[in-house]
C-alpha cells in the first residue's frame, strides 16, 4: 500500500536486513513499554518493520522480540512553586521535553520514523512531530476527562471538597490532551466508552479496537489448580469467589466489595475469597494520613468478621500472570466493579476463561455485560444485591456455566487477539500512514 515504504536504514536498529529496507520505521512512545502495545509492536517487527521504543521503564538499551528499546531519564529539577491545577500538566511537559531531547538524539544519529504510536497520557509524545515533522502519528485514546457526572463525584463518599472548581481543574487536566490533537492524525480507543469521552472533532478520528484477549491462553481448565505457598490451595471442587484489582482501592469497587464481604461470609460457609491487588493507588486519591485503601477497609469490616470467617479470606496481592489465568479458571463467581472509566483487561480475560461475573452496572462494563446473558449486573453502590447475585450463582450450576459459556463466546467474536483485534490495528496503522500530512 501506499504510504507503506520507509526511509533508508538506521544506525539505531542493531541489525537491518536489506529487505527489511522497504518496510516502515515506527517509533513506540509508552512510558511503561510495551502497555497497550504489547502485542501490536511485536507482530510489525515481524512483518519487517524496523521498529524503536522510547520509555522510561529501561535504564540501558535492549531488544524485546524484534524491537528496538531505548531509555531516556528525566531530568533533576529545582523545586518551584506551581499552582495546584497545573501541577499535573507540569509532570507532563517535563515527561515530553525529557522524550524530545531523547528524540532529539536518536534523529541526529540517524533515525527517520515514518510512524509515531503514542500513549500521550504521559505527556510523552507532546513535542515529538517538533522532531519529526513528516512523521504521521497515531494516539492510543484512553480517556478524556469530563467534569460532569457520572465521570466525576460518581461515589459521592468520595466527592470533591471543592465541587464549584472541579470542573476548572478537569478543564486544566485536559490541556496535554489538547496539545496533542493539534498534530495528531487519528486515535485508536479499546471500547466505545473510552472512545466517547472524546470531543467531537477528534473522535471522529478515533478508530475502536480493543488490544485484544488471547483467548487460547485465557480459556476454561475444568482440571485447574492454584497452588500459592502459604496462601491457597484450591481447585474446581472448591467453592472460590474472586475479586481482582491492580490496586485495592475505591475507584474499582473495592470498598463495595469489602462491605458486603461480612455477609457473603455468613451466607457461604464453605467458600474461600481471593482478592488480588496491590497497596498502591493506580486511579484516583491517594488514602489519607499515610494509610493504604486496602488497609482502611479491612479495618472497617474486621469486627464483622468471625476469626474462622476471616481465614477464608486470602489477599494474595500482585500474583504472576500465569497464576492469575488459574485463579480466573478455579473461580466459580468473579466479581467485578468499577467507576465509569477505563475497562480492566482483567474482566475480559475472566470471560474469556468461562467465568460466571457479577459486575457492577456501569457505562464501561455494560458494553460487555448483558444481564443474565454474559454475566449479572448490579448497581455498583449495592452491596446487598451484590451478595445476593452471588449467592445465587452458587446455588445454581447450570446458570454458571450458561454465563461462561455465553461469556467466552462473545469475547471470541469480538475480542480475540488473533482473529479480531490484532488485524483491526493492523488496518489502523494502514490508515494512520495514509492521513496527509
Amino acid at each position: 500500500m501506499q504510504g507503506f515504504a520507509a526511509r533508508s536504514g538506521s544506525i539505531i536498529s542493531p541489525q537491518v536486513t536489506e529487505a527489511a529496507a522497504i518496510y516502515m520505521k515506527i517509533l513506540f512512545i509508552h512510558q511503561n513499554f510495551p502497555g497497550q502495545y504489547k502485542h501490536l509492536a511485536p507482530l510489525l517487527a515481524r512483518q519487517g518493520h524496523k521498529c524503536v521504543a522510547l520509555t522510561l521503564r529501561v535504564k540501558e538499551a535492549t531488544n524485546w522480540q524484534g524491537v528496538r528499546v531505548l531509555p531516556y531519564a528525566l531530568p533533576e529539577r529545582d523545586g518551584q512553586k506551581l499552582h495546584p491545577w497545573l501541577v499535573d500538566l507540569d509532570t507532563k511537559i517535563t515527561r515530553g521535553e525529557a522524550c524530545y531531547r531523547a528524540a532529539c538524539k536518536i534523529r541526529d544519529a540517524g533515525f527517520e520514523p515514518d510512524l509515531i504510536l503514542a500513549h500521550p497520557g504521559w505527556g510523552e509524545s507532546m513535542f515529538l512531530r517538533d522532531v519529526w515533522p513528516k512523521a504521521r502519528m497515531g494516539l492510543y485514546c484512553e480517556l478524556y476527562h469530563h467534569a460532569g457526572f457520572p465521570h466525576l463525584n460518581f461515589d459521592p463518599e468520595f466527592a470533591s471538597k471543592s465541587p464549584e472548581v472541579e470542573p476548572l481543574r478537569i478543564r486544566m487536566k485536559n490541556l496535554n490532551n489538547h496539545l496533542h490533537f493539534e498534530f495528531a492524525h487519528a486515535g485508536i480507543s479499546p471500547t466505545a466508552f473510552q472512545a466517547d469521552t472524546f470531543p467531537a472533532p477528534f473522535r471522529e478520528r478515533i478508530t475502536l479496537s480493543h488490544d485484544g484477549i488471547n483467548t487460547v491462553q485465557a480459556r476454561p481448565a475444568p482440571d485447574v489448580r492454584l497452588t500459592i505457598e502459604g496462601q491457597c490451595d484450591v481447585t474446581r471442587k472448591d467453592e472460590v469467589i474472586t475479586f481482582v484489582n491492580r490496586n485495592l482501592e475505591p475507584y474499582r469497587g473495592y470498598h463495595i466489595f469489602m462491605r458486603a464481604l461480612p455477609r457473603l461470609l455468613r451466607e457461604r460457609p464453605n467458600a474461600t475469597v481471593l482478592v488480588v491487588g496491590g497497596d498502591e493507588v493506580s486511579y484516583g486519591a491517594r488514602a489519607p494520613m499515610g494509610k493504604t485503601w486496602k488497609q482502611i477497609f479491612i479495618d472497617e469490616v474486621r469486627d464483622q468478621i468471625s476469626d474462622a470467617d476471616w481465614e477464608r479470606v486470602r489477599f494474595l496481592g500482585r500474583i504472576p500472570y500465569d497464576q492469575f489465568l488459574r485463579l480466573i479458571q478455579v473461580t466459580r463467581v468473579h466479581v467485578y466493579l468499577t467507576y465509569p472509566f477505563v475497562l480492566s483487561w482483567s474482566l475480559l480475560e475472566a470471560m474469556s476463561c468461562g467465568a460466571a461475573i457479577v459486575a457492577g452496572d456501569t457505562a464501561p462494563v455494560r458494553e460487555v455485560i448483558r444481564d443474565d446473558e454474559t454475566g449479572r449486573l448490579v448497581d455498583f453502590f449495592d452491596g446487598d444485591g451484590l451478595v445476593d447475585q452471588v449467592c445465587d450463582l452458587l446455588e445454581d450450576d447450570a446458570a454458571r456455566r450458561r454465563l461462561g459459556d455465553t461469556a467466552r463466546k462473545m469475547i471470541r467474536a469480538q475480542y480475540d487477539l488473533q482473529t479480531i483485534c490484532l488485524p483491526r490495528q493492523i488496518d489502523w496503522v494502514k490508515d494512520v500512514m495514509d492521513q496527509p500530512l
